[in-house]
């Protein structure tokens, strides 16, 4: 094996004896800050891809990369396919499998993995500039769809760019795993081997409901707005509340069950939401266990009762009453039929944490927790950020 100068003074592996890459290599994307959490990856740049919807692709960025060393014969690639969150980093979630000696052994194969269209990092996305132009904006919502069929094809490309002639293995889970399936219609001759984990041919339409219900969560957050979301204000809340969802498929109803019961959280540990699992037996405590797991920033006495408040235009000055008469409210029960005068908001006492009671369980402790990390892009990140709309979601075929 090679390796063959790049004008950028990177160098890209190729097989003995075949022609040097004719793409063009960079290892940055500046209008793409996602791109730089990828360790080790280098990026080619691909200077045209039709998609199957007929959209043509200009200066397409495909990042990738790879470990072990090609044959002079080009045939013992291995190569990974990432799950729809993932990115071009096999170490990142199969590190343990990764190795000289392990089931990705890099003394044997050329291990590599491509990063989907559509990803924010590092492959053409909506993070990415329309056309690959410095002086475009980025394609934000406007990506057009892409299918799993055009991610294969578009990593072949680069294959071929490497002087890969035949694939020992190829191996993904869950969407990679889609890729796997697709990667199989090039036929024995050129695919070896295939895994496909945790996967299917087409989403079922129990999967496409669990994804409209992820989509929904993201267009209630008001953040969203319509994917023109910048990187620095991303609608976090409602990319939180659809990784909750999808955190439901990932288990079964038996391994939710084994594993969280109806156990409660370790009060030792520190929460991530509202950090306290007891509230006192007060009027703001009632308000904590209302509010248990919704990220507010106000306390309780900041909010005044006057969201039930009656405004008629009896109440209204120069109606005959005073200018500032005092609120009324409305029994809960009806829609204003039964005026009440409130009492004074009870004064706050301290919290106390002794025979408290917890009041949610480990399982939404769980949810909770993984709902508030970073989250990670949906397919297609949209607008100014790294999460993409739902709406630019790819088909799964």
């Amino acid at each position: 094996m090679t390796d063959a100068p790049q004008a950028n003074g990177l160098t890209t592996p190729t097989a003995t004896g075949y022609p040097a890459p004719k793409f063009e290599r960079t290892q940055t994307q500046p209008e793409n800050p996602f791109a730089a959490l990828i360790p080790d990856q280098h990026i080619a740049i691909i200077p045209s891809f039709t998609l199957e919807s007929g959209v043509t692709l200009h200066n397409a960025p495909l990042a990738y990369s790879t470990r072990g060393t090609l044959s002079p014969e080009g045939d013992n690639a291995m190569v990974i396919c990432h799950a729809l969150t993932g990115s071009a980093d096999v170490s990142d979630w199969w590190g343990p499998l990764l190795g000289p000696g392990r089931a990705f052994d890099i003394s044997r194969f050329f291990v590599i993995c491509m990063n989907s269209l559509g990803s924010p990092y590092g492959s053409a996305s909506p993070v990415t500039n329309k056309d690959g132009n410095p002086a475009n904006e980025r394609y934000g919502p406007e990506f057009p769809l892409t299918t799993i069929r055009d991610d294969v094809n578009f990593h072949k490309l680069l294959l071929d760019d490497l002087g890969v002639k035949q694939v020992a293995a190829v191996i993904g889970g869950s969407m990679g795993g889609m890729l796997v399936l697709e990667w199989a219609y090039f036929g024995p001759h050129y695919v070896r081997s295939i895994v496909p984990i945790a996967t299917s041919s087409r989403h079922s339409a129990w999967g496409i409901s669990w994804g409209e219900a992820q989509r929904q969560s993201i267009y209630a957050d008001p953040k969203y707005d319509d994917g023109y979301y910048p990187f620095s204000d991303p609608p976090t809340a409602g990319l939180g509340a659809a990784r909750m969802s999808a955190l439901l498929t990932y288990r079964s109803r038996n391994s939710f069950e084994s594993r969280f019961g109806r156990n409660t959280p370790d009060p030792k540990r520190q929460q991530t939401i509202n950090d306290s699992q007891t509230a006192p037996a007060t009027s703001e405590g009632h308000w904590a266990i209302h509010n248990d797991g919704h990220k507010t920033t106000r306390p309780p006495s900041s909010r005044s009762r006057s969201h039930s408040t009656l405004t008629t235009p009896a109440d209204s000055p120069g109606a005959g009453t005073p200018a500032h008469p005092e609120p009324l409210h409305t029994d809960p029960q009806f829609h204003g039929a039964t005026p009440t005068t409130p009492s004074p908001p009870p004064a706050r006492q301290p919290a106390s944490r002794q025979n408290s009671t917890s009041y949610y369980y480990s399982a939404q402790s769980y949810l909770r927790y993984q709902g508030a990390k970073r989250p990670v892009h949906l397919r297609g990140a949209g607008g100014d950020s790294y999460a993409c709309p739902p709406g630019a979601v790819a088909e799964d075929r």
